[in-house]
């Protein structure tokens, strides 16, 4: 595929790959070679969120990040389900497809009920897994979190995500702690693949999917045990304003041996200690090798 005029090839220097689903098709980027590292986007976000860690590791190590349909350089088709499980379904068939083995699993986000369930599947296959800022449970307790959901879910929420953009123009800001690194440059790259009303379906139907997918949650924390033997790090951005930190304190208490890495940052880590996040799944993919 060609890159779009509007993506900065400094930033993003990558080739483009794609994947033939049965509702459209996914790009993915993959770089460099040796153990693979596979990093799974949450919401506004795509590929492009993890481009300091790609530049860097793809020197060691082999890098696959997706866009999820309905994001980033990927296909968003008005009949695709966009529910957490069928990007999860769509995630393992890019897995099997490149036959990957041995994997390191970075989630965050959204990413995590998405790619965790790929996990809990195939703990045989994961070697390492990398948690930040993400969940893997039930949000019925978070009453604030179901308000805002329910309320996205009407006319007025649907009207604010598709017709005003409302995920890339107000929550991702609000997901970094220090707004010098959203500069307008890379806040572009974030609007431009939500520019158009159409391509924003994905987007408001994550941010219903936080009441809708509670069922798909619980399940997922019911099987939690199938990740106890896989090698874990936790990195979590204390500062994040959009996932309370009780998120931390419940994966501490579900894997209480699991090394925990605090970082002063917002939500999206990857972008304002992009360095520190770095090194982190690097000791982890060597010490593993």
């Amino acid at each position: 595929m060609n890159s779009p005029k509007w993506l900065d090839r400094i930033l993003y220097p990558f080739q483009h790959h794609r994947l033939i689903l049965p509702a459209g098709q996914m790009h993915y980027v993959d770089e460099g070679e040796g153990t693979p590292v596979v990093f799974v986007h949450g919401t506004p976000a795509w590929s492009f969120v993890w481009r300091q860690q790609i530049k860097s590791l793809s020197r060691s190590c082999r890098c696959i990040a997706p866009d999820h349909l309905g994001f980033g350089l990927s296909d968003k088709p008005a009949d695709f389900a966009y529910t957490p499980e069928a990007h999860a379904d769509n995630l393992e068939r890019l897995i099997e497809h490149l036959q990957l083995k041995d994997i390191t699993l970075v989630v965050h986000d959204f990413g995590g009920p998405i790619g965790l369930r790929y996990a809990l599947r195939h703990p045989e296959n994961v070697q390492n897994l990398v948690i930040l800022n993400t969940w893997m449970w039930s949000l019925e307790e978070e009453r604030n979190m179901m308000k805002i959901s329910n309320f996205l879910r009407g006319a007025i929420g649907r009207f604010l995500y598709l017709q005003l953009g409302f995920s890339p123009r107000v929550l991702l800001p609000q997901g970094y702690h220090a707004r010098k690194h959203l500069t307008r440059d890379v806040h572009r790259h974030y609007l431009k693949p939500l520019s158009a009303a159409a391509s924003r379906l994905g987007s408001w139907r994550f941010a219903v999917s936080l009441q809708e997918a509670n069922p798909y949650f619980a399940a997922l924390w019911d099987q939690r045990q199938a990740l106890q033997q896989i090698n874990k790090r936790i990195i979590w951005g204390e500062k994040d304003k959009l996932l309370p930190l009780h998120f931390l304190d419940k994966w501490q208490q579900a894997f209480p041996e699991t090394p925990v890495i605090r970082l002063r940052a917002g939500h999206f880590l990857q972008e304002e200690q992009g360095s520190q996040l770095t090194e982190a799944i690097l000791s982890l993919v060597q010490a593993g090798q």
